[in-house]
């Protein structure tokens, strides 16, 4: 990308509101050369010396780190990390999947599948192994940690009564101060009594496009889904898609391969209730959603009104 490129993503990121965050799910994509990237990045460290050159794209104010899905980041990790970032910048951070699953798959443990894991929803696992770590080591640039919870199937897990108990108990046990977001892949757990919940412990639902989901406009328009202080959105597939085939279609995220209008106007949607509540809102783009997360976000941002001068 030239320098009128560059300068075009200037421009575009002043129509985006103050109070809102767009950002990508991760970071760690070659394809992005020259895009968002113009350095080379090898070796130990890379990962945090490209976090510092994602951080300085005009389009980008957060970051999704999903990596920490599949275990916490070290102290050295965090640490790294916010050596690299710019004062003002909070991260959407996973919770470790040791927290948010239910009953162990093949997939994620061959050795326990079929078993219930005890420590769903434990807020002591949470607050050991997440909570005081990004505390001690990132507190400057910790944002909403994100619970993600994988589909559920019927009669291995909770109900929606049951789940929407369990983030009582669990949130309650927590510290008042901690942002917490809830993202279900179950559309039945979408339940007055789920938001009602999340609600009175200041949580966000996270409004997520996915393959079993209803798209992010028809979340939003369910009553009470605005549940917390901030607002926390995933846009990671075309409902319909699955994750495999969206990785085969899009890879490697260098160009948008599939317009989603919808998509884009339910981001729309997002900005503008940030606005009209006056609260944060963290908008994490996916590249799967479109083909490339910078490049959806340029185009939304594109859909918005230019700055009175």
């Amino acid at each position: 990308m030239g320098t009128h490129a560059a300068e075009d993503f200037a421009s575009l990121a002043k129509r985006i509101p103050p109070v809102v965050r767009f950002g990508a799910s991760s970071w760690n994509y070659p394809g992005w050369r020259g895009l968002v990237y113009h350095r080379t990045y090898e070796g130990r460290g890379a990962p945090a010396r490209m976090l510092e050159e994602y951080a300085a794209f005009p389009l980008f104010r957060t970051i999704g780190i999903d990596s920490s899905f599949y275990a916490p980041p070290t102290d050295e990790v965090l640490r790294s990390y916010a050596e690299r970032l710019p004062p003002g910048f909070p991260c959407v951070s996973k919770v470790w999947n040791q927290i948010t699953v239910h009953t162990f798959s093949k997939a994620q443990d061959a050795a326990r599948a079929g078993k219930v894991n005890p420590d769903f929803l434990s807020p002591e696992v949470f607050l050991e192994a997440v909570y005081q770590p990004y505390q001690t080591h990132f507190a400057d640039h910790s944002g909403p940690f994100v619970f993600e919870f994988q589909a559920i199937g019927r009669g291995s897990g909770p109900g929606p009564s049951e789940f929407a108990d369990r983030l009582d108990r669990f949130f309650s046990a927590l510290p008042r101060e901690g942002q917490y977001a809830v993202e279900t892949r179950n559309e039945e757990f979408l339940t007055p009594m789920y938001f009602a919940v999340l609600r009175e412990h200041g949580v966000a639902h996270v409004f997520n496009s996915w393959t079993r989901m209803p798209a992010i406009g028809d979340q939003l328009d369910l009553p009470g889904s605005v549940s917390g202080p901030f607002i926390v959105a995933r846009a990671l597939l075309r409902p319909g898609r699955t994750y495999d085939e969206a990785v085969d279609a899009f890879a490697p995220y260098d160009r948008i391969l599939e317009p989603n209008p919808e998509l884009r106007r339910d981001l729309l949607r997002l900005i503008d209730t940030a606005g009209q509540t006056r609260i944060p809102a963290y908008l994490l783009v996916n590249n799967r959603a479109e083909g490339s997360s910078p490049l959806t976000v340029a185009e939304v941002a594109r859909m918005l009104p230019e700055p009175i001068a």
